[in-house]
């Protein structure tokens, strides 16, 4: 099996599959229901490394926890005991996160002693060197809010970037990605424009329509974390303030 990549690197699991339907899948015992679980953990799986570390575990050990977090989650289908109707996914593995640490990591350490191979090895070299950027003074919870926001942000950005490669633009995307973090008004537009090979009113257009298109694919990767009919937009707010938190 294949290790856990970086958000940006990870698989494209949403859509199609929903945490709602993740859940429903999982109470169902349907088949697919491991391979979505799984995917939950490639695409999700940084932010609950970086709280680990934030609580004071050194690199070798927050490795260890967070792969023996993963493994139980596939092997006891902990999901199973999610609330549907209240459920954010971010939530729920936070939630289960703590407790496998209170509770049953040092018990399931020693239970796989001995060779096992984990269903769901981490890429601990990415891991250490996305930590290792971080220089905030958050506490735990914040900077698991805070990564996931991220998280959600890059995978925002490579289906934008996958849309251009679609489209058989993926120049286009490169010149224009930097209008996503640019000031109001300090866009170069005549110089997009040569990059683009376009006019500086063309290229006013282009960028207006890559921020419009990315707030449309951030809210999804959102609403693919909460239940069907969930407070979206409290849930954009809530991942405003954590993104703001320094």
């Amino acid at each position: 099996m294949s290790r856990l990549t970086s958000s940006s690197e990870a698989p494209r699991i949403f859509p199609p599959t929903r945490w709602s339907l993740v859940l429903a899948a999982t109470r169902q015992e349907a088949p697919e229901s491991a391979a979505a679980l799984e995917a939950i953990c490639r695409a999700y799986w940084y932010p609950l490394y970086a709280y680990v570390r934030r609580c004071g575990q050194p690199a070798h050990d927050a490795q260890d926890l967070t792969q023996e977090f993963f493994c139980r989650l596939l092997e006891k289908r902990w999901l199973a005991a999610a609330d549907r109707e209240k459920g954010k996914l971010r939530s729920f593995l936070i939630v289960a996160l703590k407790n496998f640490m209170s509770k049953e990591w040092r018990r399931a350490s020693a239970q796989r002693r001995g060779g096992a191979q984990a269903p769901v090895p981490l890429d601990t070299t990415f891991a250490e060197s996305q930590y290792a950027t971080d220089n905030s003074a958050l506490a735990p919870e914040e900077t698991f809010d805070r990564q996931w926001a991220l998280t959600l942000l890059n995978l925002t950005v490579e289906r934008l970037r996958a849309e251009f490669a679609a489209a058989g633009k993926p120049g286009d995307f490169d010149a224009l990605k930097g209008c996503l973090l640019a000031a109001r008004g300090s866009v170069d537009y005549a110089l997009l424009a040569a990059k683009l090979g376009v006019n500086a009113g063309a290229a006013r257009v282009a960028a207006h329509r890559l921020r419009k298109r990315f707030r449309e694919i951030y809210r999804e990767e959102i609403s693919q974390t909460l239940a069907d009919g969930a407070d979206v937009e409290g849930e954009l707010r809530h991942l405003a303030a954590a993104l703001a938190r320094q």
